[in-house]
């Protein structure tokens, strides 16, 4: 299975939002329709690892779009760097968009998804570490039948979005899809106390979902510095592939 790549600009509230697009293909088979995956990447936007991760879950045979969530307030095709600038800019900015615009960018992309050709008609969502707290509010919607959040931030705190009052977990009840949550026992941003904060909130209002920790660090998939575990991220990947293989 390779895959092949496209680009479309989304149209939502606060203007186009870029979205990259990953469809499997099998040469000298005709097309099929597949099922679609929202990826939401980490504050940095799309990077070539995150790139690298959307070209492994086409492969897999899943239909990838992955929005530019910072649309509103940088040009498309912007990719911020991982240095102290990068992460400066890409902290600044999940500071300074209100929730109610994450939340109609991804009823954007996932309309997409679903009005697309190649889409089957169901979709999960991924994301990693910001991501992952937006893949979580993508799950809230009717639509996103199965979600795979790795180490997502500010989910304990709610402290993601414009006045810092994310009512992600408050919300968990909404969620109608499986869950799966995976974190690094090692990562600074989702502590301990936090993890099972989130684990408790996912108990209490009865979500379906499978929890996973790992001996391992933030941004541990991110397949480039000294944080990549190739070994659990290989593990991670599986169990998401395994999740949307049934769910989706």
């Amino acid at each position: 299975m390779i895959a092949t790549d496209s680009v479309a600009d989304i149209t939502t509230p606060t203007g186009p939002m870029r979205t990259y697009f990953y469809a499997p293909h099998e040469p000298g088979r005709p097309p099929t329709a597949r099922a679609g995956l929202v990826l939401y990447s980490e504050i940095f936007q799309q990077t070539p690892p995150v790139r690298r991760l959307a070209l492994q879950f086409a492969s897999l045979g899943y239909l990838v779009a992955v929005p530019e969530v910072y649309h509103a307030h940088e040009p498309a095709g912007c990719v911020l760097g991982y240095d102290d600038a990068g992460k400066n800019r890409g902290n600044a900015l999940k500071q300074i968009i209100p929730m109610a615009d994450f939340d109609a960018d991804a009823r954007a992309v996932v309309d997409a998804l679903l009005a697309h050709r190649a889409c089957n008609g169901s979709v999960g969502a991924v994301g990693i570490c910001l991501g992952g707290h937006l893949a979580f509010r993508a799950a809230l919607l009717p639509e996103v039948r199965a979600t795979a959040c790795f180490y997502p931030t500010d989910l304990h705190t709610g402290t993601l979005g414009k006045g810092g009052g994310a009512d992600s977990l408050a919300r968990a009840g909404e969620i109608s899809g499986e869950l799966l949550m995976v974190f690094g026992r090692q990562d600074p941003h989702v502590p301990s106390a936090g993890r099972r904060a989130i684990y408790d909130a996912l108990e209490s209002a009865g979500v379906w979902f499978t929890w996973h920790e790992f001996n391992a660090a933030h941004a541990f998939l991110r397949d480039e510095g000294e944080r990549y575990d190739p070994s659990t991220a290989r593990l991670a990947i599986g169990l998401a592939g395994d999740l949307f293989r049934r769910a989706l």
